[in-house]
């Protein structure tokens, strides 16, 4: 069902409708990184989980499966994390890792777009470098523009070569957005709703005793919220007054507002 995020119930006000959802079933949770784990800040790399995240995050993984996914490449999401004990999807799922089965292969992982990404990477350089405060992020699976810290007035050069590279490739690329980042993937009917469902099937977790829990707060977060909508929960992080959230609708249940609260709510599963 969507919604308005400024009607959605708070997780931790709503426990009891929250608990009935959850009753009699193990939960498999999946985690967003970024502004979910993490506060949003300005440069991706300064973007460290905290120690009392890292450990709720620890405590709830030893009781069900745990799972982050997220945009950035696999790697460095396990070196952020830290923890030992997660299923990782990178790559907005493209990139897929579990304790028990290593790396998981599916349809959409074969990598053979790489040469065009580096042709995106070239041309988002090109013009991006002499641009104060804007960043190329190279993934496995896509290359993010970073304009968060660009000015109003630099921005449309960032989007015009953005929908030069698109223009140029039609059959081949797409176009992700997110929150100040434009996240330039392979045309391929593959993310993160994808991957969740994939994880399900894979890990023998699309059982009757199971509930599936999505906790994130970007657009690209929409699709895991879609895929589970009426198998699972989808908990959007965010504030319904926060500019970047503005009007958006969410296939989501429920609401958290800070990434504080995510480790209330993950502590209180643990439990």
């Amino acid at each position: 069902m969507v919604r308005q995020i400024g009607d959605l119930p708070h997780a931790l006000t709503h426990g009891d409708e929250l608990e009935a959802r959850l009753a009699g079933k193990r939960p498999a949770v999946f985690l967003d990184y970024d502004g979910t784990l993490t506060p949003i800040v300005e440069r991706p790399e300064d973007a460290v989980i905290s120690e009392r995240m890292r450990e709720s995050v620890r405590e709830l993984a030893a009781r069900c499966p745990v799972c982050v996914v997220s945009g950035r490449d696999r790697p460095v999401v396990q070196e952020l994390m830290g923890l030992d004990n997660l299923i990782v999807a990178g790559s907005h799922g493209f990139d897929i890792w579990s304790p028990d089965a290593g790396t998981i292969e599916h349809e959409a992982s074969d990598g053979t777009f790489g040469e065009l990404l580096e042709t995106v990477k070239a041309r988002l350089h090109e013009v991006m470098d002499p641009i104060d405060g804007a960043l190329v992020e190279p993934k496995k699976a896509s290359v993010a523009a970073h304009y968060r810290l660009v000015s109003e007035a630099e921005r449309e050069k960032i989007k015009q070569v953005v929908d030069e590279i698109l223009a140029a490739h039609p059959e081949k690329l797409k176009i992700t957005p997110g929150k100040m980042v434009y996240e330039i993937q392979p045309k391929i009917d593959w993310h993160k709703g994808k991957a969740v469902l994939y994880l399900m099937d894979a890990l023998d977790l699309n059982r009757d005793d199971v509930i599936p829990l999505y906790v994130g707060d970007d657009v690209t977060d929409e699709d895991a919220f879609r895929a589970l909508d009426g198998r699972g929960l989808g908990i959007f992080v965010g504030r319904a007054d926060d500019p970047e959230v503005g009007e958006r609708t969410t296939s989501a249940d429920f609401i958290l507002n800070t990434v504080e609260e995510v480790a209330t709510f993950l502590d209180s599963l643990a439990r």
